[in-house]
């Protein structure tokens, strides 16, 4: 856990002010839960330290101890700092297996990832779609864990879609609309693109590719196939790889 992540809720008081234009957000928290523990056993923190601490979808900065037990801690904020921006990116994803689903949440996440469409595929079993992972709790849980990981506060936003051709035709052009469209193909592509940072609409697929009636229907709305190399990657090493690629500076 690279920043401590807060939500409003964690507030007992908060007070906002300008500093040199900025808003800067000060206050005070309470945690008692998992950010309570990490603060305890791994920190070691002791009244008086201060941490990195940051507010889910706002700024960072630092957070003093305030008072430490063996239930809670209590943390005076100063967020002066904006967040890191997101990458101009929309994942679009073939539902993996769900462990391997819980770590590339976390990875896209704490990449910086912007947005993430988790779709169906001819290879997407279909108890997939019944994992518990798929609640919105469990989803937000994963993702604010590679939050924490990348030093970020800007949570992905995160949707479903079960049924492969109606997305596709229906929704697909406009998400994509004034984009790089590429999707990840280990056959007859392109090479991967390096370093074009303007927004891109990535598409991966399930372990073993796309079947040709998918990437098809892909390319009649003009994606492109890109190859990340002479080597197959799990998906899970895929996107990571991709990502760097395509926004290396």
């Amino acid at each position: 856990m690279n920043i401590i992540l807060v939500t409003k809720e964690d507030f007992t008081s908060q007070n906002s002010t300008q500093l040199n234009g900025s808003l800067v957000l000060i206050g005070t928290v309470i945690l008692n839960d998992r950010r309570f523990k990490h603060i305890k056993e791994v920190h070691k923190a002791e009244a008086g330290d201060k941490l990195r601490v940051g507010i889910l979808h706002g700024n960072t900065g630092l957070g003093k101890v305030i008072e430490i037990s063996e239930k809670s801690v209590t943390l005076e904020l100063s967020l002066t700092d904006e967040p890191l921006k997101p990458l101009p990116l929309t994942l679009i994803l073939a539902l993996p297996r769900p462990k391997m689903l819980k770590r590339i949440l976390q990875s896209a996440a704490s990449l910086g990832v912007a947005e993430i469409y988790l779709i169906n595929s001819y290879k997407v079993d279909k108890s997939y779609w019944s994992s518990p992972v798929l609640s919105e709790d469990s989803l937000n849980e994963h993702l604010q864990l590679g939050l924490e990981q990348g030093i970020s506060t800007q949570l992905p936003k995160i949707h479903l879609r079960k049924r492969f051709k109606p997305f596709v035709e229906d929704e697909l052009g406009a998400i994509a609309k004034g984009s790089e469209k590429l999707v990840a193909h280990p056959y007859n592509a392109s090479p991967c693109p390096i370093a074009v940072d303007q927004s891109t609409t990535l598409i991966i697929g399930p372990e073993g590719g796309f079947i040709e009636y998918e990437i098809n229907k892909l390319c009649e709305i003009h994606f492109q196939t890109i190859s990340l190399g002479k080597r197959i990657l799990r998906v899970e090493t895929a996107i990571p790889f991709a990502i760097a690629k395509l926004f290396s500076s």
